[in-house]
């Protein structure tokens, strides 16, 4: 008994330190991000003897794993391909009035993130969007903060367009097209109301300080090798559409495809992978199982429903959801609320709200999304100063609009 209330102890500190370090983004003097805190903590959890290795790495999910690696390395065949480019530089060549092209900018982005990975977009479009607007002298912050906002909201519309709706599905076993048709009215509603907003600040903010256009450095466009990105791609929606086929056996099946390739080396594609997310989850996967071999998760849930929070249900749920992804980030908060939803008594809407609301979320601060801080970062190397009070005029009421929208969308389908 003394040993059992010792390991408790450890694991509950070690879950302290981690969920801290994803609140901090890292922990005080210590050169560590999120990844590097939450791989000491699956460490920490081996090497104090809480897990065996062989238990630590059956706590980690694989098929999410799995799915989410391949969908890097589709992403990773675009990007070398130069699609994002391609795209990114049709579009500013349209001959459109600003708000104009903010509508097709925001369209783009939402519907290449529900696809592909909302960070992989920002990180490619970022640059050349900025070049774009720079060379045609507009206001480039404006366009960006549309880029990041819309892959955010585009995101949730798919169980592939982010790494939490990837874990939700999977672990939830969603039906792709089921899950979809419930997430496309707020997700549309979403990006109207991220338009209208955008299009009204452009019209009465003051016009920005043009400077000269950076050169962004770009692989050419290669149409064989996107072609055969985009066929993969259109061949697994088309699977997880009408299939029973594992999600993540098809999509590692669609990367080994596209790894065989004569143009581009594995190591160019390999080097595209974001291997630090990878090993966030995996370490959450195991810190987040320790905790719950103890039989603390499973008491914290019962507190909670015995105060009248049942974090099944769909209000609780969307209330604790949109607190702990503005606390922790998206992912961690997921990983944290699975339980509940995955409860016997969890409503049906459990799914769809985490999955909705944990990636709407992501809009409301710079940190809250990784595809806001590399579309920040990608300015700032520009030039082009995005700080938290100019984000937070679009994100706030982006998100807020967004949300409640939801909320009237989640409202409806409860009582359907």
């Amino acid at each position: 008994m003394h040993d059992l209330a010792v390991s408790d102890l450890v694991v509950l500190s070690v879950f302290g330190i981690v969920y801290l370090g994803m609140i901090l983004g890292g922990l005080p003097r210590l050169q560590l991000d999120r990844t590097g805190v939450a791989l000491l903590g699956a460490i920490a959890i081996v090497g104090a003897g809480v897990m065996t290795p062989e238990a630590a790495a059956q706590a980690i999910h694989l098929p999410t794993i799995l799915l989410l690696f391949s969908f890097m390395v589709i992403s990773a065949q675009m990007r070398l391909g130069g699609f994002y480019g391609a795209v990114t530089r049709r579009i500013a060549a349209l001959p459109l009035a600003p708000v104009g092209l903010m509508g097709v900018v925001i369209a783009a982005s939402a519907l290449l993130s529900a696809v592909f990975s909302n960070d992989i977009v920002c990180l490619a479009m970022a640059p050349l969007l900025l070049e774009a607007c720079l060379r045609r002298r507009l206001d480039p912050i404006p366009f960006l903060l549309g880029l990041a906002c819309a892959s955010n909201v585009g995101s949730a519309l798919t169980l592939i367009g982010n790494p939490q709706n990837m874990l939700i599905g999977e672990v939830l076993k969603l039906p792709f097209g089921a899950y979809s048709l419930q997430a496309l009215p707020p997700v549309l509603a979403g990006l109207l109301a991220l338009w209208a907003l955008l299009a009204w600040q452009m019209r009465h903010g003051a016009p920005a300080a043009v400077q000269e256009a950076p050169v962004p450095d770009e692989p050419p466009f290669d149409a064989w090798q996107t072609a055969k990105g985009l066929i993969v791609a259109g061949v697994l929606v088309a699977i997880f559409l009408l299939t029973s086929w594992p999600r993540d056996v098809a999509a590692l099946v669609g990367a080994g495809y596209l790894l065989l390739s004569q143009r581009f080396h594995s190591s160019k594609v390999m080097g595209l992978i974001d291997w630090e997310l990878l090993v966030l989850f995996m370490g959450l996967f195991v810190v987040n199982a320790a905790l719950e071999h103890t039989g603390m998760t499973k008491a914290a849930i019962n507190w909670l429903l015995a105060q009248g929070l049942d974090l099944g249900q769909t209000w609780p749920l969307f209330g604790a959801t949109l607190a702990l992804s503005n606390l922790v980030s998206n992912v961690p908060a997921v990983m944290l609320l699975l339980p509940g939803a995955t409860a016997a008594t969890a409503a049906p809407t459990a799914g769809p709200t985490l999955a909705l609301v944990s990636t709407l979320a992501g809009n409301l601060l710079i940190v809250g999304s990784i595809a806001n801080i590399i579309v920040v970062d990608a300015a700032r190397r520009a030039g082009v100063l995005i700080d938290w009070r100019r984000h937070a005029r679009t994100g706030l009421p982006v998100t807020l609009a967004s949300l409640a929208l939801t909320a009237l969308w989640l409202a409806w389908l409860a009582r359907a």
